[in-house]
């Protein structure tokens, strides 16, 4: 198993989660962050520290959200993040559309 960051991160990119991670398994586009499936230990540090919900065990991703599965795996040639940095100007209100 691993964890899978999901669509409720396009626009947040808050890294609060990459802050608890033990390990470099976080990646990080110009949109949000992935998690490397192959990096990622499973520990699960990094699920209740996601202010928008947006982290999902493999097996607990909603039905609608299963094609984040395979986008995290591709993200994997991203640059790695390993320090937590300031949300996106966007993250505010994208949190609160998701009513967060």
């Amino acid at each position: 198993m691993t964890y899978v960051v999901t669509s409720n991160c396009v626009d947040c990119r808050f890294t609060d989660c990459v802050s608890v991670c033990p390990v470099e398994c976080f990646h990080a586009d110009d949109k949000m962050l992935y998690i490397d499936p192959d990096e990622c230990i499973d520990c699960g540090a990094c699920e209740p520290e996601c202010p928008v919900e947006a982290i999902f065990e493999d097996g607990q991703v909603p039905e609608e959200q299963q094609e984040w599965i395979a986008k995290n795996a591709e993200a994997a040639h991203l640059p790695v993040i390993t320090d937590k940095e300031d949300p996106l100007p966007t993250a505010e209100a994208r949190k609160k559309e998701l009513g967060l």
